[in-house]
């Protein structure tokens, strides 16, 4: 059987030195703050919005919501952005993507102040991490995604590491975070040719294509360390992962389950930078 890998096993362990830096912080007079700015209530957004509420507040972390009508014009929401932004007492925003299709994202992303930007949005972070500078902030997920192979004693340097997708969100900021630990790092996507041949090869395989249980044995060497980033739900009306957790779970030396894996630490990750944020 391998070993499972909990996100509250990490949780946990990040939540100690939390508690500290907030009680250092209110200290000196600094009340942490995240700004969650929301166009419209999609249940996706409220529910992980609702989740990292309450992670925060338990760690004294106080958040501030501006839900506005999906229907919002542009330049109205830009305004609203813009007020946030400039609020001393916000020190950090959360915008939920994506967009509504009338409003055009290239613009709003470099509104956002970058010393801000906690789940990088803004070009001046994504570069940061494209250039593996420290300053920036990467986003919530791919750093979850470290944070859980760092706590399982998992090093990936000089590892063959297969990232399964090529989002902005996941999948190119992850693997240039995995660069910047020294693994060799391979990118795969739907155009990929004998896609589960290269998968198999790899020591350390991270799915993250949004696809419910399209990763099965086939897809997965023997011993192989395997992070489900997926959250989907299956024919049933379950919530799943990208991986076929029954199956390769028969073969993998590490596995996250989905829910209780990345996505758990995903809110922890949140509240670290917002932490960042405000020491900023």
């Amino acid at each position: 059987m391998p070993v499972i890998m909990k996100g509250m096993e990490v949780v946990n362990r990040m939540k100690e030195k939390m508690l500290t830096e907030v009680e250092n912080l209110k200290k000196a007079g600094i009340e942490p703050c995240l700004g969650i700015v929301r166009l419209g209530a999609k249940p996706d957004d409220l529910a992980y919005e609702r989740g990292a509420i309450k992670r925060l507040e338990a760690l004294g972390i106080k958040c501030s919501v501006y839900e506005y009508p999906e229907n919002l014009a542009q330049q109205e929401f830009i305004d609203n952005l813009i007020r946030i932004n400039q609020d001393e007492k916000i020190h950090s925003i959360l915008l939920f993507r994506p967009l509504p299709k009338h409003i055009d994202e290239n613009e709003i992303k470099c509104i956002i102040n970058p010393k801000k930007d906690i789940d990088c949005l803004n070009p001046v972070n994504i570069a940061k991490v494209f250039e593996g500078d420290p300053t920036g902030y990467a986003p919530c997920t791919p750093e979850a995604v470290l944070e859980m192979l760092e706590h399982n004693d998992i090093s990936v340097e000089g590892k063959n590491v297969v990232v399964l997708g090529r989002s902005m969100v996941v999948g190119k900021p992850l693997a240039m975070m995995l660069l910047k630990k020294n693994a060799t790092v391979t990118i795969c996507h739907t155009k990929t040719k004998n896609l589960k041949e290269v998968c198999k090869k790899a020591e350390i395989l991270i799915a993250a294509v949004g696809k419910a249980k399209v990763v099965t044995a086939e897809y997965v060497g023997a011993g192989t360390v395997v992070i489900d980033v997926g959250i989907n739900v299956d024919a049933a009306g379950n919530l799943c992962g990208d991986v076929d957790f029954e199956s390769v779970s028969q073969i993998a030396s590490h596995i996250t389950p989905v829910p209780g894996g990345v996505g758990t630490v995903t809110t922890s990750v949140l509240a670290n930078h917002v932490l960042r944020a405000a020491k900023s």
